[in-house]
């Protein structure tokens, strides 16, 4: 039996133990109310029941029997944006997951780092150590991931704090109008869907801001910042607000207007990140360009506009 540790982010605040224990350690949620009621997983060095709420800060605690630990390293292209003793940021490619995990058996960050010889901290979870944030499989974009312990706490902390600047830049159906703006709606699980988020009430706050970069025939490409980080959130707030993101079939997106423009998963890059170094404490400011279907996509969509009609959103 083996005791695994992780700390509760603001992604699982006001989530039931066995939510948490689930997204954190990998396994069912079955197995983790097992795991609750026999006094294997703990809050804080406490006994709990699976229904208890997480806060953030929380630390869970769980036994699990021990297995042959599993080689991880899973080799692929990575683009490094940026590398030193602390820290690794990539351009992380589509198709490619932050880590390993429940459903999950293709390439991985992690994987793709240890198979090219990058240290990786040893902290979180064994699946994700180094994980500091996430980006999910079809989204592309520079994500940074710790090499050391010192590098791990204090990058977790600052995008605890939300003392990282993080900019998107998402190609959305239609026109927002206001061009620019922001967008403050709660999101929660979807409440017939488990794997969508949507706006719901009682749901995490949420705020987005937004401006307009470029418009084209049928699409506006916008900048985007956050200031919270929950799960899906510039693709649930852009739906909520009428102008999905191309490609993004999940969040209502037009199958149409993708093709139009050879769109096969949601037009959405993480473009900017910015944060201080976790020893110098210097400001890092990351850019990550666009991968390759991005720029083409941009390109078809310039051309159309000699093309003839433009397709409306």
């Amino acid at each position: 039996m083996t005791t695994q540790w992780a700390e509760v982010d603001d992604s699982l605040h006001d989530e039931r133990v066995d939510v948490g224990l689930s997204r954190l350690f990998g396994i069912s949620r079955s197995q983790a109310g097992v795991l609750v009621r026999s006094g294997e997983a703990r809050v804080n060095g406490a006994t709990c029941t699976k229904a208890h709420k997480l806060r953030v800060g929380d630390v869970l605690e769980v036994d699990l029997p021990d297995e042959t630990e599993p080689d991880l390293r899973t080799p692929a292209d990575l683009d490094i944006l940026y590398e030193d003793d602390e820290l690794v940021v990539v351009n992380k490619p589509v198709g490619m997951a932050a880590h390993t995990g429940p459903g999950w058996s293709g390439p991985t960050v992690i994987g793709a780092l240890l198979a090219a010889g990058h240290r990786v901290s040893t902290s979180g979870p064994p699946e994700r150590t180094g994980i500091v944030h996430r980006l999910d499989a079809a989204t592309t974009g520079a994500m940074v991931v710790a090499k050391t312990e010192l590098a791990y706490a204090k990058l977790k902390n600052d995008f605890r704090y939300r003392r990282v600047g993080k900019i998107y830049h998402a190609l959305v159906q239609g026109y927002p109008d206001p061009t620019e703006g922001s967008i403050d709606a709660p999101i929660g699980r979807h409440p017939s869907r488990d794997f969508k988020m949507g706006v719901v009430y009682g749901g995490k706050p949420a705020l987005t801001h937004y401006r307009t970069l470029e418009v084209l025939p049928g699409a506006t490409l916008l900048e985007v910042e956050l200031e919270t980080g929950r799960t899906h959130q510039i693709r649930v707030h852009m739906q909520a607000i009428g102008h999905p993101i191309v490609g993004d079939s999940t969040y209502g997106a037009d199958p149409v207007l993708a093709a139009s423009v050879g769109m096969t998963r949601q037009w959405l890059h993480a473009r900017n990140l910015t944060f201080d170094h976790p020893l110098t404490r210097q400001r890092v400011d990351i850019e990550a360009p666009y991968t390759s279907d991005l720029s083409s996509a941009l390109t078809a969509a310039r051309a159309s506009v000699s093309r003839g009609p433009r397709i409306e959103p």
